[in-house]
């Protein structure tokens, strides 16, 4: 069995989480997440932890447990603390401004570039090069920050375009007579 579905998830103070037959719900301050449980793993709550165990001896149910597992602890972290991404913008007149739920981008192209942030995400720019995208489900935060680094991503020349804040792009030498 996975070793990381044999270790329980704690449920702090604060947090709900309901087990139903086809799904999980998690409900905390940083709002409600749910995700469809699988067949092949059985989940049970006692004492506050939340234990899973594979339904059969299949390898799909031992893989399965350990990803249900995580699934789970991902959606408790993101009802209490939440997740965030950070980019940065490199390049000469490259800038962002967030307002409301919309991020305006201006990287390069002859028009400004607008994406709609969707229900749950948070997108914030403490200065014009930084993007720091908030939310509580980890997948959709990290979706958006891709499809944001997807504008202008980071070409390998002189390094311009949209990154990751932790990302290191290489450098390229260029042609030489």
């Amino acid at each position: 069995m996975s070793r990381i579905g044999k270790m329980p998830v704690a449920i702090p103070a604060g947090v709900d989480v309901s087990l139903g037959d086809q799904q999980v719900s998690v409900k905390g301050s940083g709002g409600v997440l749910i995700v469809a449980q699988s067949g092949l793993v059985k989940v049970s709550s006692e004492g506050g932890k939340l234990s899973f165990a594979a339904a059969n001896d299949s390898r799909e149910a031992d893989a399965m447990t350990g990803t249900m597992r995580q699934l789970v602890s991902n959606m408790v972290i993101g009802v209490t603390k939440g997740f965030e991404k950070k980019l940065t913008l490199i390049g000469v007149g490259y800038k962002a401004q967030a307002q409301g739920n919309k991020l305006n981008l201006a990287v390069g192209y002859s028009h400004p570039v607008n994406k709609d942030m969707p229900e749950g995400i948070v997108v914030a720019t403490p200065t014009p090069t930084e993007i720091v995208i908030k939310g509580a489900d980890r997948q959709r935060v990290g979706q958006i920050a891709a499809e944001i680094r997807a504008i202008r991503p980071p070409e390998p020349y002189k390094g311009k375009g949209i990154r990751y804040s932790d990302e290191k792009v290489a450098i390229k030498e260029t042609k030489k007579k």
